[in-house]
């Protein structure tokens, strides 16, 4: 069963554009409270994939959800937008906002979503921007909504809001069920009204919904967004240095993370953040602050580490193998750039792959749920999707652990050390002890981990498996 409706509020017509990502997430989360959603995509592919009850995404328990509510009639996929915004009480724009090659956000399939709505419209609705934009989209919205209402000469009214998502890929129907913050943007009480309304059913035990001007709810997700890159580039980069000092990053993380104004989340060394959000959204505030003429001096530091961080696991193999990586076969485990989702978008795991491909070496990749992504992305020779992660293993040189997935957690090391040609693990997520994987008889490299023993010799290429 669904979250109940609150007092007082009442169930709502409501059209997501997009049911990509957000979109999906948004429409089966609102349908799941009693709204009436239709979620409207003009990829005929992915319509045919959603009313046959299949899912062109991963995340956990969005499958469900989207099943239940669409047996229950709450929940349409349709490519019919004139039907499905003739009885909205609010449009959501949920669609994409890529990167142009300048790092701005590319806003045209917002407008173009907007200039829909109200080509269609056919009675006063609110819209409801819900994509990752830059500020002053909604204006821009706006306009593209009164010219074309003026133009049609239409008696309609269509007013514009601000509702950034918040969603943590792998736990956003939590997120969405059980948010934190709803940063609602706008210049209207009667709108405002509407959807805290609609919010109500996840607004029930404390007030998280959070009023502000449109264009301050616009800024910000980027802000957010940008604090979150910023502390994993500042860690990343203590990290290089700890190793430079023999110092333990996960140690110093313990010590460090125990001061409450710190705090432990996003305080992890890695091989740099990726995925479809803070990489693009990064890339948007440095040219937003460029357009503007204003500073952006931590930004830019902040996006320079994350690439620098990108070749680290790249440079810590080709020092192991001495610079001969060609014949070498690599096994990694994980390739979406995060555990409980198959997004591969601009995940380290893929930038890695291709330095070792280019390099000569082959590679033989696993996930629980991004293979068929990552053979896609990649799709050349010298790159293949293993069964599991011991059949990854099976005849490589080397192991790197690239997404902390569960399953990647207790690994059996010593027969890692008889499979692994060169004996050699090289853990981006810090999962391991290192003095243990050591004691099993392999080398061991995390990201700012203390070196420890000398590493063995590496064995030739053409070793045979044991």
């Amino acid at each position: 069963m669904g979250v109940p409706i609150s007092k007082g509020s009442k169930a709502m017509n409501l059209a997501v554009i997009g049911a990509g990502y957000v979109g999906l997430v948004t429409g089966a989360c609102l349908a799941d409270v009693g709204n009436r959603v239709h979620c409207v995509d003009r990829d005929a592919a992915r319509l045919h994939l959603l009313r046959g009850g299949h899912l062109p995404i991963y995340e956990p328990g969005l499958d469900t959800l989207v099943a239940r509510n669409a047996a229950a009639g709450r929940l349409v996929f349709t490519d019919d937008l004139p039907a499905a915004v003739a009885d909205a009480d609010a449009v959501f724009i949920a669609v994409g906002t890529p990167s142009r090659e300048d790092g701005a956000a590319d806003i045209g399939q917002v407008l173009q979503a907007a200039g829909d709505v109200a080509r269609s419209a056919t009675r006063d609705l609110l819209v409801v921007v819900k994509s990752t934009v830059p500020v002053g989209t909604c204006d821009r919205v706006r306009e593209v909504v009164e010219a074309e209402l003026a133009r049609r000469g239409a008696p309609c009214e269509l007013r514009v809001a601000s509702n950034p998502e918040f969603l943590k890929e792998g736990h956003a129907v939590e997120d969405f069920q059980r948010p934190d913050r709803i940063v609602i943007g706008t210049s209207d009480d009667d709108d405002g009204a509407l959807l805290r309304a609609l919010y109500a059913p996840y607004n029930r035990n404390h007030d998280r919904l959070i009023c502000m001007d449109i264009r301050s709810a616009e800024f910000t997700k980027y802000a957010s967004n940008a604090m979150l890159a910023a502390r994993i580039s500042l860690m990343n980069e203590l990290a290089c240095l700890a190793e430079k000092v023999d110092a333990d990053i996960e140690s110093v993380r313990r010590g460090t993370g125990a001061d409450p104004r710190i705090g432990y989340d996003f305080l992890y060394a890695g091989a740099g953040y990726g995925g479809s959000c803070l990489p693009k959204d990064v890339r948007a505030l440095i040219r937003l602050a460029d357009e503007y003429g204003a500073a952006a001096d931590i930004l830019g530091s902040v996006q320079a580490v994350n690439l620098r961080q990108r070749t680290l696991l790249y440079e810590k193999l080709e020092r192991f193998f001495r610079g001969r990586l060609a014949g070498r076969t690599i096994a990694v485990w994980g390739l979406a750039f995060k555990p409980a989702t198959d997004d591969i978008r601009e995940a380290p795991s893929i930038d890695l792959i291709g330095r070792l491909l280019r390099a000569g070496a082959s590679v033989r990749g696993y996930d629980p749920v991004a293979g068929a992504n990552a053979l896609r992305a990649l799709g050349q020779d010298g790159f293949s999707i293993a069964d599991d992660a011991r059949a990854a293993c099976r005849g490589a040189d080397a192991l790197v652990v690239m997404t902390e997935w569960r399953e990647f957690k207790s690994p059996d090391f010593r027969g890692l050390a008889q499979t692994l040609r060169a004996r050699a693990v090289f853990d981006a997520r810090n999962l391991y002890d290192p003095a243990y994987v050591r004691s099993c008889g392999l080398h061991y490299e995390g990201v700012g981990r203390a070196a420890g023993r000398p590493a063995p010799r590496a064995a030739p290429a053409a070793a045979t498996v044991r």
